[in-house]
């Protein structure tokens, strides 16, 4: 399956709400820490309402850490940066894809960028800095999970 992680996040209420995201969607959510709030921070929940309760999430206390885990899990890491090497449209993803997202304030190190099998970038509008982490993410997410078939079936089938 798809899984979602997020290097560092900044701000509680993007993390909520791809954290809801996840849940709905049967998607894990990687945390990379040191994070920009506490998780248990009341923003980050209620962003997150409910649906947090009912998300995998798991946290990382570091990149290498995760890095660690990814390498034993044999996943491939996929960057989502505005600066990526081909239009998220364009690339294939696979089933067991780990899909990338950078700090809001800072996308990430250079040490991610050197850890990342590919990245990927969503095509925009020219003198634009770059779309909100939680929107870019869920674009991301939801073209990897239509071309792998990681969608659920609606409900009653």
């Amino acid at each position: 399956m798809i899984r979602l992680a997020l290097f560092q996040p900044d701000i509680p209420q993007n993390t909520g709400t791809l954290a809801r995201l996840c849940a709905c969607l049967g998607v894990a959510l990687d945390i990379i820490e040191p994070a920009g709030f506490d998780v248990s921070d009341r923003n980050f929940r209620r962003a997150g309402m409910d649906y947090v309760e009912r998300a995998t999430i798991a946290r990382h206390d570091t990149f290498a850490a995760f890095e660690t885990w990814r390498k034993t899990q044999a996943r491939r890491l996929v960057l989502v940066e505005t600066d990526g090497a081909a239009a998220y449209t364009d690339f294939s993803f696979r089933a067991g894809d780990i899909l990338l997202a950078g700090r809001e304030s800072a996308g990430v190190t250079q040490e991610v960028y050197a850890a990342a099998d590919a990245s990927v970038f969503i095509p925009q509008a020219p003198g634009l800095r770059s779309i909100n982490v939680a929107a870019a993410s869920a674009m991301v997410l939801g073209e990897a999970l239509r071309q792998t078939g990681g969608f659920r079936p609606p409900h009653g089938d």
